[in-house]
């Protein structure tokens, strides 16, 4: 696999979870990344990390939701590094709620997060990217359920399956500025995120913390295994490193099976 010498990648949610998986990995294989959070303190930690190993990172406040503060964020990381080349669109959060109950202020924070963050952050990169035909890749944090809906995530749903819109449009209009898409699509990935989520859906469904795990979000995997955090780096990294855009506007399932393409 090709190293990523020289390059500079953007990751948002990366103070924790996936996005931090993604960064260290980044940095590992010779990249400048930045860590993009809503939480300074956390972005600067994760950093440090980075930096103490002998890797290159700085933390960036960053509310995706916020255009001014996407593109400033997106704006330092250049004038930091000196230039953009990867983003990870990865910023989420996930609030449980049947449609009849979920409240309208619940369901525009999560398109607000997931989708307009990823539009956000996607034309702030974009505008350093197609400068001279410079070229980059975006990378979008989908989801399994980019592909197919379960109970008591309307939003979560609707909004996954919208970066794959906008990954693909991104495909077709980035191609003549050397800019290609992805799409990585998780399976349940045991961060903070689904440890919320389990006593959550416990509570809504009426049945057992162990009987969420084991029959609703493990129980069509082939192995009964989590996907890790270190499943979806490994692949952000394989499409960071693809040498041509033969993928580009792809989506890639990453679910132990849960999910079929």
């Amino acid at each position: 696999m090709a190293s990523l010498d020289g390059k500079v990648a953007l990751i948002t949610g990366a103070a924790s979870g996936i996005g931090k998986a993604i960064a260290e990995l980044y940095a590992k294989n010779g990249a400048a990344v930045a860590i993009a959070d809503i939480n300074q303190q956390a972005a600067d930690a994760a950093a440090a990390e980075i930096n103490a190993v002998g890797g290159k990172a700085v933390g960036i406040a960053m509310d995706v939701t916020d255009e001014a503060a996407v593109d400033a964020g997106t704006d330092k990381v250049v004038a930091t590094f000196g230039a953009l080349d990867i983003l990870i669109s990865n910023a989420g959060v996930q609030i449980i709620n049947p449609i009849d109950q979920f409240s309208y202020a619940d369901w525009k924070k999560m398109l607000a997060i997931h989708l307009d963050g990823g539009f956000l952050t996607t034309r702030a990169a974009l505008r350093h990217m197609y400068r001279g035909d410079r070229g980059g890749i975006v990378i979008y944090m989908g989801s399994v359920h980019s592909h197919e809906a379960s109970k008591l995530k309307a939003p979560y749903v609707a909004a996954k399956h919208g970066l794959l819109g906008l990954a693909r449009t991104l495909a077709k209009e980035g191609a003549a500025h050397n800019v290609r898409s992805h799409v990585i699509c998780p399976g349940f990935v045991r961060t903070p995120l689904v440890e919320k989520q389990i006593p959550e859906q416990a509570k809504e469904l009426g049945i057992s913390e162990a009987d969420v795990i084991k029959n609703v979000m493990l129980k069509d995997t082939v192995d009964g295994v989590f996907t890790t955090v270190d499943d979806i780096a490994q692949t952000a990294l394989y499409l960071a490193t693809f040498p041509s855009a033969a993928l580009t506007g792809q989506s890639f399932v990453v679910s132990h099976g849960w999910y079929m393409q």
